[in-house]
């Protein structure tokens, strides 16, 4: 299917920048990419989005792996009358989820590294999750009004 195959790869990528920064990088180092515009950052977050519940681990850990599971079964057993859009952003969001899940078990941290001045520094997971919210928002808007 090749919604797995769009997880994995994107778990893939995800991985290898990860370790691509975590290894060449220490926590802090920055270098410009496009002048005062976007940077590449090296940092670890030990908290959620905006790095919110900074030291929750145990949380950070659960609530994301309860909902991926729930999402990947909700697929599995409705697999023959999901929309393609929906099962993309179900995709997304798990790979990503993913992603951030295996750094929290492994590292109990976060590597980030798109920094972008003003706005917060996030990674491919990241990038990932925002695609299947955007691809979930897009399925909720222009679905079917029987699903509704």
């Amino acid at each position: 299917m090749i919604y797995i195959l769009v997880i994995i790869l994107v778990i893939a990528l995800d991985r290898v920048v990860k370790y691509y920064i975590a290894t060449n990088m220490n926590p802090g180092d920055t270098f410009s990419v496009i002048g005062d515009f976007f940077h590449i950052t090296s940092l670890r977050n030990t908290g959620a989005a905006f790095s919110l519940m900074a030291g929750h681990s145990t949380v950070l850990i659960a609530i994301p792996a309860i909902c991926i599971l729930a999402a990947i079964i909700y697929v599995f057993v409705k697999r023959h009358e999901i929309k393609p859009l929906l099962a993309w952003a179900i995709s997304f969001i798990c790979a990503g989820g993913l992603g951030n899940l295996y750094d929290r078990i492994m590292y109990g941290y976060v590597v980030d590294m798109f920094d972008f001045g003003s706005f917060p520094v996030f990674n491919v997971a990241d990038i990932a999750v925002c695609v299947g919210c955007g691809l979930l928002i897009l399925h909720i808007a222009i679905g079917d009004k029987d699903e509704r």
